[in-house]
């Protein structure tokens, strides 16, 4: 019976994971010179990056001609747009401590990763979603499918239950006394995190068109390989309506939440335009416009 549990988890781990889509380019990330366009690029001098903001809206100015797109109080996007920062300069770390070579990032969220190889792609996307619910106490709203189909509801979790595998067979089955307290939160993710993925989020979340984005959004890729980010603020042109954003994502290994640079743009500035039918170009993966979604 061990040793078919084993396979059934190997199984799993492999499926859901954010498995390796390295660009040749990555090997020595360089960010492109700047070429004015009359949009959202600019030169390093008149950078959009303040050192000393501590979360994303006061660490990353919009370019000139735009606004923040506003975001109402209590919302996902309201919560993305404030998550804490790690000080200006500082590495995205992998789970073990070792430190990520490839400078993809223009900040770093100030989130714990865990010391274990879970936290990747689809699991940092669960959870801010997840983080921003426990946030507000809507526990009912705390669920993911694993990739077996299986709900795992943070209600049932609440109550002292815990994920029961047997075979091909998951199920809950009382263990201890309920609790709601964030350690034992932690804990439940870090579950959906060994058993779920892009391919179980991917069928989880609505498909919505590029002109109707909001905060909160995401580009998925399901399956593996599988990758996916998170839009985490967004700003608008007063005169052409054009509209930026901003992205998150971990990768694998698993590693720090970080918002990624732009690889058409100078280093100063992570912000990203697109129109529908265009490609998507992160430094770590491709996107179309028809693999944005909404929870």
């Amino acid at each position: 019976m061990k040793r078919l549990l084993s396979f059934a988890l190997v199984i799993i781990v492999i499926l859901t994971g954010c498995t390796e889509y390295r660009k040749a380019r990555m090997q020595s990330f360089v960010s492109p010179p700047w070429e004015s366009n009359g949009a959202s690029t600019m030169p390093e001098e008149n950078s959009l990056i303040h050192e000393e903001g501590s979360i994303i809206s006061d660490r990353i100015d919009v370019p000139k001609g735009f606004e923040r797109i506003p975001a109402e109080e209590g919302t996902f996007g309201a919560y993305l747009r404030s998550i804490p920062l790690k000080p200006h300069g500082s590495p995205v770390t992998y789970f073990n401590g070792d430190t990520k070579s490839a400078e993809v990032h223009a900040a770093v969220l100030d989130i714990d990763v865990g010391d274990r190889d879970l936290q990747q792609c689809a699991d940092a996307v669960m959870r801010l979603r997840a983080e921003y619910l426990y946030s507000k106490g809507a526990f009912d709203d705390i669920h993911f499918n694993f990739t077996n189909g299986f709900n795992a509801e943070y209600q049932k979790w609440m109550q002292g239950n815990r994920v029961v595998i047997n075979g091909n067979k998951t199920s809950w089955v009382k263990k201890t006394s309920g609790a709601s307290d964030y350690q034992s939160f932690r804990k439940y993710l870090d579950i959906v995190f060994a058993y779920a993925g892009t391919a179980s989020l991917d069928k989880e979340l609505n498909p919505i068109a590029v002109e109707e984005m909001r905060i909160g959004d995401v580009f998925i890729k399901g399956g593996s390989p599988g990758h996916c980010v998170i839009v985490v603020d967004m700003a608008q042109s007063k005169e052409t309506g054009e509209k930026l954003f901003l992205l998150a994502q971990s990768y694998m290994p698993a590693q720090d939440i970080h918002i990624l640079k732009n690889p058409k743009n100078d280093d100063g500035n992570p912000w990203y335009s697109l129109k529908a039918g265009e490609m998507l170009d992160t430094p770590e993966w491709d996107f179309s416009t028809e693999q944005l979604k909404r929870f």
